[in-house]
């Protein structure tokens, strides 16, 4: 999916004419903490609730204010996770989209990225989680899905994650199934280390609801 794809149809952008207050009020409105500023089709930066409270009179035009603004954006046809990339490292709300004249073409939402990769990542289809601990040089996924085929089992998805330093890595494996009980044994058998699982309806809402938190403290929204 690219960025064209993921442009919002409900947030508008500021202009140096507008109020540090009227920002606050549409910040509040779409529950999000940083505006694009557009003089025409020029996209001058982006503004934060902070630097809005940092001022001296918000309810001056943006424009009377001496701004430092930063002026991250993503071209229109950058993939969703050069955008995720970008939100993630910046701790943005929403990310600018421009085209290839630099003309701002609108904003993508970090909740609509967030439901974008639910559904690449087949997070809302039926089924159960293993998580497993592995060392790094003894990873093979080959194996890993050897062992869950064998139990008439498909991998839907599987995400890997690893702490800097280290010499292990955690392996989250999303399932077409929710009978994870002869997978998890057949892992078991080949002496993989099982940390997690979640099979039923309530420990998957838990773990997602965990996840979704976990990432939004992470973007510190």
């Amino acid at each position: 999916m690219l960025a064209k794809e993921l442009i919002s149809e409900v947030v508008s952008e500021l202009r140096m004419s507008d109020t540090g207050q009227k920002a606050l009020n549409w910040m509040e409105v779409f529950r999000i903490s940083h505006l694009p500023i557009v003089n025409n089709l020029d996209f001058l930066g982006l503004i934060s609730d902070t630097d809005i409270y940092d001022l001296n009179d918000a309810e001056q035009p943006i424009g009377n204010h001496k701004l430092s603004l930063i002026k991250p954006f993503v071209r229109l046809d950058q993939h969703i996770f050069d955008v995720i990339s970008l939100a993630a490292r910046l701790k943005l709300s929403l990310v600018p989209v421009l085209d290839n004249h630099d003309h701002y073409k609108g904003v993508i939402l970090v909740g609509d990225l967030i439901e974008q990769l639910a559904n690449m990542s087949s997070l809302k289809e039926p089924g159960g989680l293993i998580v497993l601990d592995i060392l790094q040089n003894d990873y093979s996924l080959s194996q890993i899905a050897q062992i869950v085929e064998s139990n008439d089992a498909i991998i839907l998805n599987l995400y890997i994650s690893s702490p800097p330093d280290s010499t292990r890595m955690e392996v989250t494996l999303k399932l077409n199934t929710n009978n994870l009980m002869p997978v998890i044994r057949t892992f078991e058998r080949f002496e993989y280390e099982v940390m997690a699982w979640h099979g039923d309806v309530d420990d998957m809402d838990n773990f997602y609801s965990d996840r979704f938190e976990s990432f939004m403290r992470y973007l510190d929204i």
